[in-house]
């Protein structure tokens, strides 16, 4: 039998979590065709993996990468690090399904995604039906639909309960995306409009997505006081939806929370041990990353982005939601759990000189209380301004790394504007370089496992995730003594060394650690 590709003398770590072996490789019509020992060299193609692991290509559990791909068709910083499929639609941000009446209230909701990129869609199918008629893409793709987006598009960003009428359109939209391919539903409940839905709501929802066979991830309600309650929320939701959960982005944040890990992680064992499949993702930095805005109270947020630039230039209302901030625990309160000088701007379209500084220096560069510095931002950039946010324990990190329900997921993108962090070039590499052979916090093939067959099959992908004959050929081949990411909060965009092939359904797109411009990505759907 001749191959397309032919892998020689490889580590086999094929994502089970077995322990590795020496084998071939061989690659057939975009599919793995044989696995073993391969005497005859006829392929088209030949790796000599000698001293190199051949693993499954990544999943990126947790990526916000919808719009990347009209502007980066090869999705440069995911492919690079290994990562061959992307899970996105997270954090109850998804770009389909659209409302024509709200369609500028999800433009700026999703703003962070990417800007400047035409809605030339209305429905989950038809946005589908857009990123294939791209010349190609990078990686594969998986969708989740955004509990956000649902309830912009029959609501708008009402701050209440949805009627009865109201609900039930949600139901049949998310309904009705499920059928045309989407994987699950995601809620970002510290967001608006995530963050004025009662859970009862969230479990009629979810109840639809369990009739498909999807799951459900949630960035949950809070993720720093109040995280022990919000992991029961999330469990509640699995429960009574009778749906599997995903937590996403797991960690336990502000000082004051450091070390709670130990409870939340319990609870989701609990939870495993009554029955109900909750697991978590999670990136390994002690930073996190998200809009400025998220800053202010959740109802400075309704009526949209004007609403909100309106309030932060009235001078009552800046009173209103500096007492807000300096007097409420019932929210998830950024400023209180990390403090002004652990809140970096890394992107302000209308203020550049900002983009690097924290709060804290902006303030005094400006002259100005950090409040006062903070709403005038606001009252111009409004949802396009993004920042970096230190607020993490790497105690909590390991511990929550360490468990085996826990995938990875880098919540990274780069939309070239600003400064990304660096999880989005250096999450999957980092894992593997830092706490894998440094730290050994993980085995190799254990890591290995929470990054390819793990998040397989919570996705529900009978052909990938592991390197089998008959599977897709997703494939990364790296040094396991010299793979480390190389991106940094200062230098975000560097890429990751030991990475040296990576390949997509059976497209070589990393050679020698270099992309190589072919593209073998799918749009993939929930059959």
């Amino acid at each position: 039998m001749g191959f397309d590709i032919l892998i020689k003398n490889g580590r086999i770590v094929d994502g089970t979590g077995n322990p590795w072996f020496k084998a071939d490789l061989g690659i057939k019509d975009g599919k793995i065709v044989k696995i073993g020992r391969i005497q005859k060299n006829e392929a088209e193609y030949i790796i000599n993996a000698k001293n190199l692991v051949v693993a499954p290509g990544f999943i990126d559990m947790h990526s916000h990468d919808e719009l990347i791909f009209f502007k980066d068709t090869l999705n440069k910083p995911k492919l690079s690090q290994g990562v061959t499929t992307v899970v996105t639609g997270n954090c109850g941000l998804s770009v389909a399904p659209v409302n024509e009446e709200t369609l500028d209230i999800l433009k700026s909701y999703t703003g962070i995604l990417g800007e400047d990129v035409e809605f030339a869609w209305r429905s989950y199918k038809e946005f589908l039906k857009n990123l294939e008629g791209i010349n190609g893409i990078g990686t594969n793709f998986v969708g989740l639909i955004g509990h956000g987006t649902l309830r912009i598009a029959v609501m708008g960003m009402e701050a209440r309960d949805p009627t009865k009428e109201e609900l039930e359109e949600m139901k049949r939209l998310l309904a009705q995306s499920m059928e045309e391919g989407a994987f699950g539903m995601s809620t970002g409940l510290i967001y608006p409009p995530g963050v004025y839905s009662k859970t009862e709501e969230l479990i009629e929802l979810s109840k639809v997505v369990a009739q498909y066979g999807g799951f459900y991830a949630s960035h949950m309600r809070d993720e720093g006081d109040r995280v022990v309650e919000a992991v029961r929320e999330a469990i509640r939701i699995g429960r009574e939806a009778g749906v599997p959960v995903e937590i996403s982005h797991h960690k336990t944040a502000g000082k004051r929370n450091w070390g709670r890990s130990k409870e939340t992680l319990k609870l989701i064992e609990e939870a495993r041990d009554e029955g109900i499949d909750v697991t978590v993702d999670a990136y390994p930095y002690t930073a996190g990353s998200t809009y400025l805005a998220s800053l202010l109270p959740p109802w400075a947020h309704e009526g949209g982005e004007e609403k909100l630039k309106e309030r932060c230039r009235d001078p009552e209302t800046r009173l209103e939601m500096k007492k807000f901030i300096e007097e409420k625990d019932d929210w998830q309160n950024f400023i209180k759990e990390a403090g002004w000088e652990n809140i970096v701007v890394t992107y302000s379209p209308n203020f550049p000189e900002i983009v690097g500084k924290n709060l804290e220096e902006i303030s005094k560069l400006w002259n100005k209380d950090a409040f006062e510095a903070l709403f005038d931002i606001l009252s111009e950039d409004g949802t396009r301004a993004d920042m970096i946010i230190f607020m993490m324990n790497e105690e909590d990190i390991e511990r929550i790394l360490s468990k085996p329900f826990t995938m990875i997921g880098t919540d990274g993108l780069d939309t070239g504007k600003g400064n990304p962090h660096p999880r989005t070039y250096g999450t999957f590499p980092r894992v593997l370089g830092l706490y894998v052979r440094e730290k050994k916090v993980i085995t190799l093939e254990d890591a290995i496992r929470k990054m390819t067959s793990l998040p397989a099959q919570k996705l529900g992908l009978k052909d990938r995730g592991l390197l089998k004959e008959g599977f897709w050929a997703d494939i990364v081949v790296f040094d396991p003594k010299k793979i480390r990411d190389r991106a940094t909060y200062d230098n975000p965009r560097a890429t990751p060394e030991g990475i040296e092939y990576v390949i997509v359904n059976g497209v070589v797109s990393v050679e020698k650690g270099e992309l190589t411009g072919e593209k073998g990505g799918k749009v993939l759907r929930r059959l």
